[in-house]
């Protein structure tokens, strides 16, 4: 498989924890504990491939059995992978507290995507690669900050279209909104999918069309597609101009992953037309999917593979006239 869409970043497994009622501190309580493959970038990936798209991911994992399990995960998932193998990490992990109203809190270990170097990139593959994309999680620490400059740089010189999710906006305030914006100068950007509290953050305003156009300043080139949540999306269509998408009715379970499940859904079909709003759409719905299960890849049900199928023959209908 040739693939157009990569993403370079960051894998790591999730360890879930899901009660039913309110944490007590120092108290026991019953409830969920499992383990998932996850991290922003890899999820963002396999979500890609399962809307339709060739992708690949490169990342870090440790020379470990959590470094083979990610490998083989990958492949059940049809995304190409290329994996370095560390021989002094350990392949990342995540503690996720999930509450009794479907909120997340993370924990994030520092394993071995934590250490993507420049020279360890496929320098060819991603000169090559129609379409890159980077996850915030790679840009708050360095080496990989470092790394994934080098594979936008790689990817741009190649002609490649370039898109950023901002994942974090107690980190992007931890970090320094001033400087989080000099780490992601120069990177070509061409679609960024801030959540609203990023939005906020990175442009002051509190107001989904203001934050757009303050957003399109900081980020010139780029287009701008605001996550909503409950309130569904925002995108711009052009200059200062955007348009809402109402969000897809859902109940909240869990809502880990669902912005990294809304990027690779609207990649898919963005990369196939270039109609960011059909692309918003149809990511809209997909991100409501995954907010009623558990973890940030669930598996596909019936009702989600029909969904899909049901996308692709619309489409493919248009296509034919």
């Amino acid at each position: 498989m040739t693939s157009t869409l990569w993403v370079v970043g960051d894998f790591a497994w999730d360890v879930l924890i899901r009660t039913n009622t309110a944490l007590q501190a120092g108290g026991d309580t019953y409830g969920e504990v499992n383990l998932a493959p996850g991290g922003s970038a890899a999820n963002a990936a396999v979500w890609a491939r399962r809307c339709g798209a060739k992708a690949a991911f490169v990342g870090k994992v440790g020379r470990d059995r959590l470094g083979d399990l990610a490998q083989e995960d990958l492949e059940e998932e049809a995304v190409e992978a290329w994996l370095v193998r560390s021989e002094t990490q350990a392949t990342g992990s995540v503690a996720v507290w999930i509450d009794h109203h479907g909120q997340r809190s993370m924990v994030s270990g520092k394993g071995a995507d934590h250490y993507l170097l420049p020279s360890e990139l496929p320098r060819e593959q991603l000169r090559s690669a129609q379409h890159l994309h980077l996850s915030a999680w790679s840009f708050f620490a360095n080496p990989p900050r470092t790394a994934v400059r080098e594979a936008a740089r790689l990817a741009k010189e190649g002609g490649a279209t370039v898109s950023f999710d901002p994942a974090s906006f107690q980190l992007i305030e931890q970090t320094g909104v001033e400087r989080f914006l000099r780490f992601t100068e120069g990177l070509g950007i061409d679609l960024l999918f801030p959540n609203v509290d990023e939005g906020r953050v990175l442009s002051g305003e509190t107001d989904p069309a203001r934050m757009i156009a303050a957003l399109a300043e900081r980020y010139p080139g780029a287009k701008v597609v605001l996550k909503l949540d409950a309130k569904g999306a925002r995108v711009q269509t052009s200059g200062d101009e955007s348009v809402h998408v109402p969000p897809v009715e859902s109940q909240l379970l869990d809502a880990t992953g669902a912005g990294d499940a809304f990027a690779g859904a609207f990649l898919s079909r963005w990369l196939r037309d270039g109609d960011a709003v059909a692309a918003t759409r149809f990511a809209t719905g997909v991100s409501a999917w995954v907010i009623e299960h558990i973890g940030a890849r669930p598996k596909p049900d019936a009702r989600l593979r029909e969904r899909l199928a049901h996308d692709d023959a619309e489409r493919s209908s248009a296509d034919a006239t």
